[in-house]
């Protein structure tokens, strides 16, 4: 991968308007990166292993960065972080 290569940013967030203003903020940035919404810990981490989904995703890219909301339906983001 180069130095110059855009990455995956994963946002983890419930509050669809949480989620939306942090993606407006990187955007605003003018970040080349891909940014990803998942909605709930089960997602994350089906999007994080290729599963599901995102089973036809590159799981040798996996994302640099995850903003991780810890209270989510589902799977919690503790126990993402276990994962």
């Amino acid at each position: 991968m180069s130095a110059y290569e855009p990455y995956d940013i994963l946002i983890v967030e419930d509050n669809p308007n949480d989620a939306e203003l942090t993606v407006r903020s990187l955007r605003k940035q003018n970040l080349a990166n891909r940014i990803y919404v998942a909605e709930d810990g089960v997602e994350a981490l089906d999007f994080i292993f290729c599963r599901g989904k995102f089973s036809e995703r590159d799981c040798m890219k996996p994302p640099k960065v995850v903003f991780l909301d810890l209270k989510l339906p589902k799977i919690t983001g503790l126990e993402v972080l276990k994962e």
